[in-house]
């Protein structure tokens, strides 16, 4: 059955393809910001670091009429991801949209207590990977004029509360700084860079690791923030973060 969206023209924000990295996992972020462009017209690239989870969400997205192409690549390699970039953009043509949301989350602790692997293991899968795949495809959103979104996290913002939070809470912290950094350096190339900074989103690993009273943002809610910042709208937003909560 053809999803009633499916035939949508797509805006101008994102004439080239979508780039969406951590799409890899059956009820998680990234898929839902995946099929949310692709809803929209978007020709969606997933990516995944196993080809085969790739694989598998580009067929559900196939099977509901969508567009979308499957990638492996592990993003905390730079020279894998150079290679992603570049075979991205040669067969899909130059990206408009890259939506970092390669991650993950980690309880770990009093600092005085937690395991001194945690905070390197947290960097590498949401700061290193967002780095390593914005640098690779700058060049093809250059000349697109395209944007960039970073997923963040609300316990990072002011106020926010990071108590037992220390290591995921520097990696999103990093991430912040990251995108700040590229508003400002590509900002006369007219790349856009902004963040989403969510509170716990209503994922099935969510759900299942957190307590009983935990209250959720839908990834959908999320997937519309992003929207924004890549669509027309959102031409003259960059560096800014967009904090989503319940």
């Amino acid at each position: 059955m053809t999803h009633p969206l499916a035939a949508a023209p797509a805006p101008a924000g994102w004439a080239g393809p979508v780039v969406v990295t951590g799409a890899g996992r059956s009820g998680q972020l990234g898929i839902a910001i995946a099929r949310s462009f692709a809803q929209r017209g978007a020709h969606v690239a997933i990516v995944a670091r196993a080809l085969d989870d790739a694989r598998e969400r580009a067929a559900e997205l196939r099977s509901e009429g969508l567009t979308a192409s499957p990638f492996g690549c592990d993003l905390s390699d730079p020279s894998a991801t150079a290679t992603l970039a570049a075979t991205v953009n040669a067969e899909l043509g130059h990206v408009s949209v890259l939506i970092n949301a390669a991650g993950g989350f980690a309880f770990s602790g009093p600092v005085a207590d937690a395991d001194p692997l945690v905070p390197s293991a947290q960097f590498a899968i949401s700061a290193l990977t967002a780095y390593n795949a914005t640098q690779a495809f700058l060049p093809a959103l250059r000349t697109t004029r395209g944007s960039v979104v970073f997923v963040a996290s609300a316990s990072v913002l002011p106020g926010g509360r990071v108590k037992g939070l220390s290591a995921y809470a520097m990696a999103k912290a990093s991430v912040l700084m990251l995108m700040r950094a590229v508003a400002q350096e590509e900002a006369n190339n007219g790349v856009r860079s902004n963040a989403v900074a969510p509170g716990a989103i209503r994922t099935a690993s969510n759900v299942e690791s957190m307590p009983t009273t935990t209250r959720y943002v839908a990834p959908e809610s999320v997937s519309a923030a992003i929207r924004f910042l890549c669509s027309p709208d959102a031409v003259n937003v960059t560096g800014q973060v967009i904090e989503v909560t319940p």
